[in-house]
């Protein structure tokens, strides 16, 4: 009886373990290909706090993280007024130490002479927070709360205009000062959902494949809307750009060796995208001859210095229906835009907190 067992196990699995064993092998394929093709969706989709945001007429979005790790901003901390500094203390929220990763949808107002001026603003802001600490202070300053989808929304009084702040999560705010409570709802409807790696804005379906893959600072639509003036133009730093607030752009900012700046713009056709191209490039030889010829300021020399680095590095090309503009931004200059974070320079509900021309989007 020994013997025989001996030869069967001599022979070998018998047909059925065998067919058991490729079954099971075959499944442990699957499940880690589903894995592994889920972790690739994850790692390709939009960021989360970018996918919360409702429909808008464009989007910014910064990881702060990888900036933070190269530029040191957070050791430089800039000074605050009394009503900011009330917020650090009452909350705990140091935004240049524990903010990672902030998201604006910008929403074109009828009226831009209104309380929210020409644009309104959605934010989505992760990072490290004290919910118990912000919730109180949220409460103590909020004029009126709604609660929607078991979530409290805090309504805060501000310049004539109501700011509404949620705590979504853990880590995670959404803030907005749009005329109507619709937009918060939308993200904390989005929020539910966030587990899917292609929700999101028909905006961000439609550009973000755009975006170079893994950049840290993108934007993308009308970007330019927070910088209009009163001409219908947009001006940044005083100098006043060939296009129209309207005008659809996809920027980017990315690493590889240096800080690339990149920004497209999607014309209407190939000949309004070389009309753009040219009159930029235009521009761009004005501001280096202005440049070249200002008088020096021993104080800023190292400030220009970089500034005259990057217009050197400055490239304007065509191709099809966009205008692309590019330039290498030296690390001195990366390191004194972010000594002032764009993400939560003024607290809900603080003084002072309606966005201006050429600043940071804020509540």
């Amino acid at each position: 009886m020994i013997k025989g067992e001996g030869q069967a196990n001599a022979a070998g699995p018998s047909p059925q373990m065998r067919r058991r064993t490729k079954i099971t092998i075959s499944i442990v394929a699957v499940v880690l290909l589903l894995l592994a093709g889920a972790l690739y969706l994850r790692k390709i989709a939009p960021p989360e706090v970018a996918r919360l945001l409702p429909d808008s007429d464009g989007i910014i979005y910064l990881n702060l993280r990888p900036l933070r790790a190269a530029t040191h901003f957070d050791e430089h901390p800039v000074p605050h007024d009394p009503d900011y500094q009330h917020f650090i203390d009452a909350t705990g929220i140091h935004p240049e130490r524990d903010l990672d990763k902030v998201a604006f949808a910008l929403e074109r107002m009828p009226d831009p002479h209104g309380p929210n001026g020409p644009v309104a603003f959605s934010e989505v802001f992760q990072g490290h927070f004290n919910g118990k600490k912000l919730a109180d202070y949220l409460k103590s300053i909020a004029a009126n709360t709604e609660t929607y989808e078991k979530r409290t929304i805090y309504e805060i009084a501000s310049e004539g205009r109501t700011v509404r702040v949620v705590l979504l999560g853990y880590d995670m705010v959404a803030v907005s000062n749009t005329p109507t409570a619709e937009q918060m709802h939308s993200m904390i409807d989005r929020y539910r959902t966030a587990a899917l790696p292609f929700t999101g804005s028909s905006l961000l379906a439609a550009h973000y494949s755009d975006v170079p893959l893994l950049s840290p600072a993108w934007g993308v639509g009308k970007i330019g809307l927070p910088l209009s003036d009163e001409m219908g133009g947009i001006k940044i730093m005083g100098v006043s750009l060939p296009f129209s607030p309207d005008t659809t752009f996809v920027a980017s900012l990315s690493w590889a060796g240096k800080t690339k700046l990149r920004v497209e713009e999607i014309a209407p056709t190939p000949e309004a995208a070389a009309n753009s191209a040219h009159a930029v490039e235009n521009l761009l030889g004005f501001v280096r001859t202005v440049e070249q010829t200002a008088a020096t300021d021993p104080a800023h020399e190292q400030v220009r210095a970089e500034v005259r680095t990057m217009l050197d590095s400055a490239k304007i090309s065509q191709h099809k229906d966009r205008a692309i503009f590019t330039a290498t931004i030296p690390p001195g200059l990366v390191r004194k835009m972010m000594d002032a974070p764009v993400a939560m320079q003024t607290a809900p509900g603080q003084k002072g907190s309606q966005p201006k021309q050429a600043a940071a989007p804020q509540p």
